[in-house]
């Protein structure tokens, strides 16, 4: 059996308890390199192989993979956050399928939400924005045209951009191309939840200065949107003339 687990936002103590007991039992672990808190891997057992992804390529890992199978050991492929997003998850299921050995997958807490965490920030907020949206530039990995940022940013709802840190001047232009003000708050946060996180505040406008000025070229999250001003509607949630089927409404 090969599992893969996802690694949660950075701090170690963040993956799930099943993430945990699976790297507890794991005879071997691939692991994503720089991307995965080193720290995780001291859940393995002393015997466990270890094997850093960053060092490998596809065919490497599933022949890692083969051996463990062939000879009765348990796999876990740790990858970074949540590996549904960005997590090349697809290409190791299907070779995975076309040899016959099963794999189940464990979420975990991709960083957009310790992103969050780290910001104090909600993501929905009434009256501002009740939609997230996932993307990042195009970078060596293509980004279908139907999905540019000037086309996501005419919708004017929060944005979490993964994999830009490095082209921000550019990634700047187009939010401002497709809709959003110079003035629009963002936020760059750099490794969220990890002893060394930095968070900068800034606006679409100043996204390249601040990252210039932080040094940040990677493994950084932007966060675009008025989510992130000061400006919003309380929910009716907790309204006290708001009736729920738990709640009576006060007069």
């Amino acid at each position: 059996m090969v599992d893969f687990v996802g690694a949660g936002c950075g701090a170690a103590d963040l993956i799930t308890v099943r993430g945990m007991r699976l790297l507890q039992s794991a005879d071997v672990i691939i692991y994503a390199g720089s991307l995965v808190n080193p720290d995780l891997l001291g859940y393995a057992k002393e015997s466990c192989d270890l094997y850093n992804s960053a060092e490998m390529s596809l065919e490497e890992i599933i022949d890692v993979i083969k051996k463990a199978e062939n000879s009765g050991r348990h796999t876990v492929r740790l990858q970074t956050g949540d590996m549904s997003l960005y997590g090349a998850l697809r290409e190791q299921a299907d070779r995975l399928d076309e040899l016959g050995i099963e794999y189940r997958q464990t979420p975990g807490v991709s960083s957009m939400f310790g992103a969050a965490a780290a910001l104090k920030a909600e993501y929905t907020l009434p009256s501002v924005s009740q939609s997230v949206i996932i993307t990042r530039m195009a970078g060596r990995t293509e980004v279908p045209e139907r999905e540019s940022i000037e086309s996501f940013a005419a919708h004017g709802a929060t944005m979490v951009i993964f994999l830009s840190a490095g082209m921000t001047a550019e990634l700047s232009e187009r939010l401002i191309a497709g809709g959003y003000s110079p003035e629009t708050p963002a936020a760059i946060v750099y490794k969220a939840t990890w002893e060394d996180e930095k968070i900068m505040r800034c606006t679409v406008g100043t996204l390249q200065e601040t990252a210039t000025e932080n040094g940040i070229k990677k493994t950084a999250l932007i966060i675009v949107g008025n989510v992130l001003g000061s400006d919003y509607e309380l929910s009716k949630l907790y309204d006290k003339t708001f009736e729920t089927e738990f709640r009576k409404a006060e007069k």
